[in-house]
C-alpha cells in the first residue's frame, strides 16, 4: 500500500500534494513547533478537518516534509556526482557549490529546516531527522576527499564548514542580501563567488590534510 506522500508525489496537482508544498513553505518558515495545522489549512484554503483528513496530524505531516526533503536532496547529491565524477578537485568544489547554492535557494525551506533542527534550543527528539551525518559522508566521498569512511573527521568538518555557510546565506538572505546588492541574482552570485574565493584555495592549496 502506497503511503501519503508517496500518493502526493504521483499526483502533483492533488489536495494531498498542494497540502505538502504549502507545509514545507511553513515548517522551513516556522519550524515544528511555530506552526500550527490551521496555518497551514489557511493557507491552503481548506478547513482543518480536510487537512487532517488527508495528512493526519501534525507530527504526520512533519516527518513527510522532512522525508521528501531527504528523498529530494538525495537525488541531488546524486545528479551532482555524476557531473563532477573524475574531475580536478577545484571543479568539483566549484560545481558543487554552484549547483547547490542554485537548488538550494529554490527550496530555502531546506536550508531554514536544518538550521531549526541543528541550531535551534527546543527539539523534538521522536520526530524523523534530516540525513545531514549520511548525507556529509556522500558528500566527503563523492569529492574524493576520503576514499574511506574511518578518520574522516576534518573531511566532515570542511564539508559541514560549506553546507553551513551555504544554509546561512539561503535563511540570512533578507538580512543579507541588503548589505551588499538590492537584486536577488546579484546577491546569488556574490554567495557563489565568495565561497568558491574562500573554499576552493583552502581545500587545493594543501590536499595532504584530506589523504
Amino acid at each position: 500500500m502506497k503511503t501519503t506522500l508517496e500518493k502526493a508525489k504521483k499526483d502533483p496537482e492533488s489536495m494531498k500534494a498542494r497540502i505538502l508544498a504549502v507545509a514545507r513553505r511553513i515548517y522551513g518558515e516556522y519550524g515544528f513547533h511555530g506552526t500550527t495545522m490551521r496555518m497551514i489549512a489557511k493557507e491552503v484554503g481548506i478547513d482543518i478537518s480536510t487537512l487532517h483528513y488527508h495528512w493526519g496530524e501534525k507530527k504526520d505531516l512533519y516527518e513527510a516534509v522532512i522525508i521528501d526533503i531527504n528523498n529530494d536532496l538525495g537525488k541531488k547529491f546524486v545528479e551532482v556526482e555524476r557531473i563532477i565524477h573524475g574531475r580536478p578537485l577545484q571543479e568539483r568544489i566549484a560545481i558543487g557549490i554552484d549547483t547547490m547554492v542554485d537548488y538550494l535557494f529554490l527550496h530555502p525551506e531546506i536550508s531554514n529546516l536544518v538550521l531549526f533542527r541543528y541550531f535551534g534550543k527546543i527539539r523534538h527528539e521522536e520526530l524523523v531527522d534530516l540525513k545531514v551525518p549520511e548525507f556529509t559522508i556522500d558528500i566527503v566521498r563523492s569529492m574524493g576527499l576520503k576514499q574511506d569512511k574511518e578518520n574522516i573527521s576534518f573531511s566532515m568538518a570542511a564539508v559541514l564548514t560549506i553546507m553551513n555557510s551555504i544554509h546561512s546565506f539561503i535563511s540570512g538572505e533578507n538580512l543579507f542580501s541588503p548589505m551588499v546588492t538590492q537584486s536577488k541574482d546579484e546577491y546569488i552570485t556574490i554567495v557563489k563567488e565568495t565561497l568558491k574565493g574562500i573554499f576552493i584555495p583552502a581545500f587545493t592549496q594543501d590536499t595532504s590534510r584530506f589523504e
